[in-house]
């Protein structure tokens, strides 16, 4: 066992009651960097179903409900911090719950620098250093110091992660806030330069623009909705563990609702669909193109929203991964060393900052590919997510699958609503895959083994995790030897034991 300089042994748990519910809410938002994820999905969003995208960004949200609900309910039975990777092995097997938890490590090293990156950009746009974001080298140096900076935030406490937290979802509302009102009032007072339309209730009609749009749309909208569980992640940390957590994933997807869908309907009644459509490449920049637009002189405040939305997610993405990491090697299904905790700081260091030097080293490599390259490992993002969030909500009506019939309530929000949301989430898996194996539908446009870039990325990250799993299966037996859990009749109920 590693000691301490005092010799005494480093604790073996994380620090309890770190945090509040509030804390917890703020970071399962900021983990979903609001700013960020929706202006890189609303222009082709719009591209795919017009001024219906507030409405498929409506649709998008029921699955990720259900998925929080499942998150809830697993959460009441179990809180451990790898949550997905703990609940599934419950439920479902050790192997199962393996891969799941290497889903949920994988996601945060694929993105962590594209995010850091985003920060970077916006940040020194914001203050007029245009010339800085065009320096490939200048950038990227700025975005592995910014990692290493928040993975030190990270590591120094949750409380004061929790703190930069909060000071960020200010940040960012307020900065939105001011975008969306500022754009709505020059649409009704006429004084915009766009082919502007004023907002409709018809709009969050999901299939206004048919039912092949809708599909692709969803794979689309569905994914900005991703990170919310980064609050359940701290379950061990956060006061009320049993509940809080599970609460603030439910508000946190509701609260996302809102801000999209506020922002959904401002930028395309301000821009209009047909340049929305043009510009639909932009992606995450098109908030730069119409910030001059429509804020004049005051365009930095939209910079500034993108810019600490994703400051924030990068630091709170790092979050799931080091728990998950940790809660595996606490159960010997990782290397032991991932199971350390900080004597001073009672935070996961070994694996936050392992999580933050392979997301480093991932980030490098593949930048210096190609730009497209570092977005083709975005998009292969949505197989992981797929896989794990499905994952969650099988293994929830899987592990209270002996009580689902005692009540309508436990039938529909412990039993059919995660298996809905499983089962919409799997679809999108096999569209994503079906997608992503035509070249042509990459960024780069180039051809992997006949494949596009991002299936095969997510190809190779699957079977690395099958490989190691098998080679720790035989060095490790231990962890695959566990037997699949019982729920305490007691939580099925609302009490907690």
């Amino acid at each position: 066992m590693v000691e301490d300089r005092s010799g005494s042994a480093p604790p073996a748990s994380l620090k309890p009651d770190a945090i509040g519910f509030v804390d917890a809410l703020v970071i399962g938002l900021n983990a979903t960097s609001p700013a960020y994820s929706v202006a890189a999905v609303i222009g082709p969003v719009v591209a795919l179903v017009g001024v219906y995208a507030p409405g498929v960004l409506f649709a998008s949200f029921v699955p990720m409900l259900l998925i929080a609900s499942a998150f809830y309910y697993l959460n009441k039975a179990d809180q451990d911090c790898g949550t997905t990777f703990s609940w599934v092995t419950r439920a479902m097997g050790p192997w199962t719950g393996w891969l799941g938890g290497w889903a949920i490590a994988m996601t945060g090293v694929l993105v962590v620098g594209s995010l850091a990156d985003i920060a970077v950009s916006f940040g020194l746009l914001a203050v007029g250093l245009d010339g800085w974001v065009g320096n490939t080298f200048v950038r990227q140096l700025l975005t592995v110091l910014l990692i290493v900076v928040m993975t030190g935030l990270c590591v120094i406490g949750t409380e004061l992660s929790a703190k930069v937290q909060n000071a960020l979802i200010l940040a960012q509302v307020a900065f939105l806030l001011v975008f969306v009102i500022v754009a709505l009032y020059r649409v009704y007072a006429g004084t915009t330069s766009f082919d502007s339309v004023r907002p409709s209730v018809a709009w969050l009609n999901p299939f206004g623009a048919g039912g092949a749009a809708l599909t692709s749309g969803l794979l689309l909208g569905v994914f900005i909705y991703w990170g919310w569980e980064s609050a359940v992640n701290l379950t061990e940390e956060v006061e009320d563990s049993a509940s809080a957590p599970g609460r603030a994933g439910v508000w946190s997807t509701v609260i996302l609702l809102v801000t999209y869908l506020s922002v959904g309907f401002a930028v395309v009644a301000f821009a209009g669909t047909a340049y929305l459509v043009e510009n639909a490449g932009e992606e995450e920049f098109i908030f730069a193109l119409l910030a001059r637009d429509v804020m004049g002189g005051w365009d930095w405040i939209v910079l500034l929203a993108v810019a600490t939305s994703a400051l924030a997610s990068t630091q709170t993405t790092i979050i799931p991964a080091s728990r998950t990491a940790l809660s595996m090697a606490r159960r010997q299904a990782l290397p032991a060393r991932f199971a350390r905790i900080s004597p001073r700081f009672r935070t996961p260091d070994v694996s936050t900052w392992w999580v933050a030097a392979i997301a480093i080293a991932w980030y490098v490599v593949v930048s210096r590919i190609s730009e497209n390259a570092l977005f083709d490992t975005l998009t292969a993002l949505s197989l992981l997510i797929a896989f794990y969030y499905a994952l969650t909500g099988v293994a929830c009506a899987v592990y209270y699958r002996r009580h689902l019939t005692e009540s309508l309530r436990n039938l529909l929000l412990i039993g059919l609503g995660p298996l809905v949301g499983a089962g919409l989430l799997t679809w999108l898996l096999v569209r994503s895959v079906r997608d992503m194996s035509n070249p042509a539908n990459s960024y780069s446009g180039t051809s992997w083994f006949g494949l596009g870039p991002p299936l095969v990325i997510g190809i190779c990250i699957s079977l690395a995790g099958v490989v190691i799993m098998v080679v720790l299966r035989f060095r490790s037996p231990a962890f695959w030897k566990e037997r699949r859990g019982v729920v305490d009749p007691g939580l099925v109920h609302g009490k907690e034991s």
